[in-house]
């Protein structure tokens, strides 16, 4: 926990407490200080540290409010004084204000990360136009920024010139910089490493990702789980029932059984001062702030306590396949060439047919001639036939009729072989997508492609199954395609062929079975699934507003092994909050009962106070170190 020794303020309330420490140990040990002088100085400090204290009781006591808990120290601090307890009532006074302070440091502390991103994040970018630095919230869409090496990227947009690495970890976590070249979009918040660039502005600076992610960030605080509603709901009548209780502690002995009337009294402001809730209303938010803090920083947005609460009590997952537990982009996977094409042949005259083609398939297929060496063919006459190919004309290998498409469009032209049915049939039972390649003479080669499972999905799926979560895919894509992935990754339930309309059905059918079910998607047409979710996670939210405005919680990045990080991450918390909770409870019933029987050391409760709440700001702040690499 970092605090603020810096601030001349905190430094002296710390030096007053020690004294008054001091003083109160001479005291107990019959060491006091000069009569005429004692109320002086002990007054001297009340004033000086705790007239804001004092003030707010006064005031809270005019208007009948007797829920404030100012209004518990003011009465404790008068009633010590009328007992001639100077020392004790210095120590309550500035022990509380410590204790607040405390507080005050653990919120700021679980905030501290985002609010030094805000502070380091330009305010200014330097306009290639006009040659000059300009307020980001001046500048408009379609803006050329220029961005030098080591500087923060100020606003989202494409490169238009140069090449960089760009470290993104402040918006997904993640901590490898990434090359970003000609084309590539940046966000505001990141950092350009080593590159001299220059970017088109696409987002005008209340609108960016980061922007976005600030605001989110801190409206999450609103958000309060259940359990911190409670709490806040109890405070609000433990004050004045503690209250009523310290009443009877001095009014029963003393009025009914003529028993000394200092001694009671005494107990009833040891009553009043160990009552203060501090630690009780500190147990949880300090927690929740912490944990989100954390997963912030490994790239998971989380947008509220009860969020974190809830995934807590998740009991079933369903995972959208496509840019969930896939890549979401097709990758050739098998090559074959036939009736005596060479593989450079196949790849580099398809990829030249393909070049005029918008399709991921034809992409993927110019990539992979391109990987393995082979420019793509010089092509003519392109022309698509939708849901069916296309055709094109190879100027290299002089073949007037390249045919690229689905094997029933082939078969419109050609006899198929039984090879080809074979092969087509074995790349179908793998998942994989067929594209069938004629050059006027039957089929001369057959491309696989498939979507690439992301590394991390077999080992998160694996990790939240040993957490005792049923995982289930619901997916648009085939069952086929569906089935083979899901034997990939160790999926047994699962729903293929899904409209988004049919995967928000199937969730309903989940929440009925499960209770407590969270649906992970890309925050598109997972949509309305998400929506009816107990807590919807958007996958690669980066720089996708649908993603960020429609799931509770947001994957900044691509990695699923976030979600059982979050999962543990949060039962931490909810187990911290508990042991917060029921620590602070634990103290104050042992002092209240002391009280009650007369046994109770006034400055023995305010320092167990104090502690108390000190340990509960620490233990919650480690939830900040809680690392993702305790995963298995």
């Amino acid at each position: 926990m970092n605090l603020p020794f810096k601030d001349r303020k905190f430094v002296f309330l710390l030096l007053s407490v020690s004294t008054v420490i001091i003083l109160e140990i001479l005291s107990l040990l019959g060491i006091h200080l000069p009569m005429p002088y004692a109320p002086f100085v002990f007054c001297s400090f009340i004033i000086l540290i705790g007239h804001e204290v004092i003030l707010k009781g006064l005031q809270s006591l005019v208007k009948f409010n007797f829920s404030s808990i100012n209004l518990l120290m003011t009465i404790a601090v008068i009633a010590a004084l009328y007992l001639g307890e100077y020392p004790e009532a210095a120590v309550v006074i500035v022990l509380y204000v410590l204790g607040e302070r405390l507080e005050d440091i653990g919120i700021e502390n679980s905030k501290s990360a985002l609010d030094e991103l805000i502070r380091s994040s330009p305010k200014t970018a330097f306009v290639k136009k006009s040659n000059s630095e300009i307020p980001i919230d001046q500048i408009e869409i379609g803006t050329i920024i220029q961005i030098k090496p080591g500087e923060i990227i100020p606003l989202d947009g494409k490169i238009t010139l140069g090449e960089s690495l760009v470290d993104e970890s402040a918006i997904t976590g993640e901590p490898i910089a990434k090359e970003k070249q000609v084309g590539n979009t940046v966000f505001a918040g990141t950092l350009n490493r080593n590159g001299y660039i220059e970017v088109k502005t696409t987002k005008l600076s209340t609108d960016t990702t980061f922007a976005k992610i600030i605001q989110l960030t801190f409206e999450a605080s609103a958000e309060k789980s259940e359990t911190q509603k409670f709490i806040q709901r109890f405070s609000k009548l433990y004050t004045p029932i503690i209250i009523v209780i310290a009443i009877l502690i001095f009014t029963i002995p003393v009025f009914i059984f003529d028993l000394d009337f200092n001694h009671w009294l005494k107990q009833a402001v040891t009553l009043l001062v160990i009552a203060c809730p501090c630690a009780l209303v500190i147990s949880t938010p300090v927690a929740i702030y912490a944990a989100i803090g954390n997963a912030s920083a490994k790239g998971a947005l989380v947008k509220g306590g009860k969020y974190i609460e809830a995934v807590a009590d998740i009991q079933a997952i369903a995972l959208d396949k496509t840019r969930t537990i896939t890549h979401g982009t097709p990758i050739v996977s098998d090559v074959y060439p036939l009736i005596g094409t060479s593989r450079e042949e196949l790849l580099s005259c398809t990829a030249g047919a393909e070049m005029f083609s918008e399709h991921p398939l034809a992409q993927a297929i110019i990539n992979a001639s391109k990987k393995e060496g082979f420019e793509p063919h010089l092509a003519k006459d392109f022309k698509s036939i939708m849901g069916k190919g296309a055709t094109a004309k190879c100027t290299v290998c002089q073949i007037d009729t390249v045919l690229v498409g689905k094997l029933e469009f082939i078969r419109e032209y050609h006899d198929i072989s039984d090879e080809v049915e074979s092969i087509v049939a074995q790349l179908s039972s793998e998942g994989k997508t067929s594209v069938v390649v004629s050059f006027g003479e039957g089929v001369a080669g057959i491309i696989g492609l498939t979507d690439k499972i992301k590394a991390d999905s077999r080992s998160a799926i694996q990790q939240l199954q040993e957490q005792n979560i049923d995982v289930i895919m619901l997916t648009g894509d085939t069952e086929k395609t569906a089935h083979f992935v899901a034997r990939q990754v160790g999926i047994t339930k699962v729903f293929g062929g899904l409209l988004p309309e049919q995967k928000a059905e199937e969730l309903k059918a989940l929440l009925q079975q499960y209770d407590k079910v969270a649906m992970v998607g890309d925050g598109i047409n997972d949509a309305p699934a998400l929506a009816l979710s107990t807590v919807g996670i958007a996958m690669g939210a980066a720089g996708s507003d649908t993603a960020i405005e429609t799931a509770n919680i947001a994957l900044m990045n691509d990695q699923l092994s976030l979600i059982p990080f979050l999962i543990r991450l949060s039962k931490k918390t909810m187990k911290q909050i508990k042991v917060n909770t029921y620590g602070a409870i634990l103290t104050k019933i042992v002092f209240i009962l002391l009280a009650v029987f007369g046994y109770s050391n006034l400055a023995l409760a305010i320092a167990a106070d104090v502690g108390v709440t000190l340990i509960v700001i620490i233990f919650s702040l480690n939830l900040m170190r809680f690392e993702k690499q305790q995963s298995k």
